[in-house]
């Protein structure tokens, strides 16, 4: 009976040493990541907002979109949208920062935070992977299959089609709200 009532006890301490280790870790880390994922986001909209001006922001209660950035030329004339996005690959969740003009066509994207597997959906996070959709959304559709591409389109993004789907699903989802808002 001593044996395990000292067992427990040394159990007891290792796991309030490590609990106590990880929430100093955690309080040392947390505003770092929080700055670098800030960071990431601003990179991201200045890159997708293209020669406009990004102006208010918006933040929407909905599972797919998080926050909606107006884009405005240069007489302040809203000309389109920002969208930060959640949409779900091969890996689960990934973010995306996409561009629309009022009408639904893309301006352009990113792939932001993904779990997507190296080599083949994390493909996606290269500028390239994206260009695809611009264009698209507007008065054309926006791709959502392998077929609907030229065939080296489609080869780029063999091996992740999981995550060529779930982009594409985002990148429409975003067109159509864009629509809905109609430059509102």
């Amino acid at each position: 009976m001593k044996q395990m009532v000292k067992v427990g006890l040394i159990l007891a301490l290792l796991a309030s040493v490590a609990a106590t280790t990880l929430a100093v870790v955690n309080a040392v880390t947390a505003p770092k990541i929080a700055l670098y994922e800030a960071q990431v986001v601003a990179e991201a909209l200045k890159t997708v907002a293209g020669p406009y001006q990004i102006g208010e922001s918006l933040e929407i209660s909905d599972s797919t979109v998080s926050t909606l950035y107006s884009l405005l030329d240069e007489g302040q004339k809203s000309v389109g949208y920002i969208v930060q996005l959640t949409g779900v690959g091969y890996g689960g969740e990934m973010m995306m920062m996409v561009s629309y003009l009022n009408n639904g066509e893309v301006i352009d994207a990113r792939l932001l935070a993904n779990s997507e597997t190296p080599g083949l959906g994390k493909k996606a996070e290269i500028p390239s992977y994206m260009e695809k959709f611009i264009g698209t959304g507007g008065t054309n559709s926006v791709p959502q299959s392998k077929g609907e591409l030229s065939k080296e389109e489609a080869d780029a993004v063999s091996g992740s089609s999981v995550t060529f789907a779930g982009v594409a699903k985002t990148v429409a989802y975003g067109s159509n709200l864009v629509k809905s808002l109609g430059g509102k």
